[in-house]
């Protein structure tokens, strides 16, 4: 069994609402961290992010003793359904849609699995690098991937915020699953952070940060102090989970 600390915050910045949601929750051996940022008119993008946070973790909790890429998978496209009914039903508006990034952890065996849809993102720190392991589903990622922008002039693009997918938005949908499960190793940091996290700081304040941190919620505190003093006058809603691996009990 390999123990797990996790942490959690989501903050309104300069918006008028919180649009942003987490959630982690645990189900016997296995932990469930789920992020989601919303949007799409008003109360759209609050009412999007609740559905695909409470459902995604309902569905993961219902599998039944299967932990693999294809549960997560058809758990996000599950989620999407719900969030799509919920807008035909009329309890959510039309229209309304969000990110969403899960990070799925079976103590028992040691193992994480995680997707994603939307710009919302996950990183790790494993023996002092830092890695993203997700690819925003963005306008401008593509621009990226094409070679016709830098991932700098990524950041202050116009349409830096332009999604390419996202659950509630009509048509096909291809969550981001990672293929197989990944073994953990003792240290691994997780962090999982909207757009207005992570748009905030840099990967190298990411990583600074956490050389000073005893535990996950130490971390996030340091990451939300330096991006609430940027003082920015548009910062969107910030939220983030960490989650740290410990030994092998």
């Amino acid at each position: 069994m390999v123990e797990i600390a996790v942490a959690s915050r989501s903050e309104r910045g300069q918006r008028s609402t919180n649009e942003d949601r987490v959630a982690v929750c645990r189900a016997g051996p296995r932990w469930i961290a789920v992020l989601a940022d919303g949007a799409g008119g008003h109360r759209g993008g609050a009412e999007a992010a609740h559905c695909a946070v409470e459902h995604l973790q309902e569905a993961l909790r219902a599998c039944d003793g299967a932990f693999d890429p294809e549960a997560l998978t058809q758990a996000v496209l599950a989620t999407h359904r719900c969030v799509l009914d919920a807008q035909e039903s009329g309890a959510g508006p039309r229209g309304m849609h969000t990110t969403l990034v899960v990070l799925w952890i079976d103590a028992g065996s040691g193992r994480a699995l995680w997707t994603h849809v939307g710009d919302s993102r996950l990183y790790v720190v494993r023996r002092g690098a830092l890695r993203q392991l997700t690819s925003d589903d963005s306008v401008v990622q593509r621009m990226v991937d094409a070679g016709l922008l830098t991932a700098q002039q990524a950041l202050v693009h116009p349409y830096r915020n332009q999604l390419v997918a996202a659950l509630g938005v009509a048509g096909e949908l291809e969550p981001h699953t990672q293929r197989s499960a990944v073994q953990l190793e003792p240290g691994d940091a997780f962090l999982l952070c909207s757009d207005g996290w992570w748009g905030a700081l840099n990967e190298a304040a990411i990583l600074g940060s956490l050389a000073d941190a005893d535990n996950p919620e130490e971390w996030l505190a340091t990451m939300q102090g330096a991006i609430e003093s940027l003082a920015q006058p548009r910062q969107d809603n910030f939220s983030a989970i960490a989650a740290w691996v410990g030994q092998l009990a």
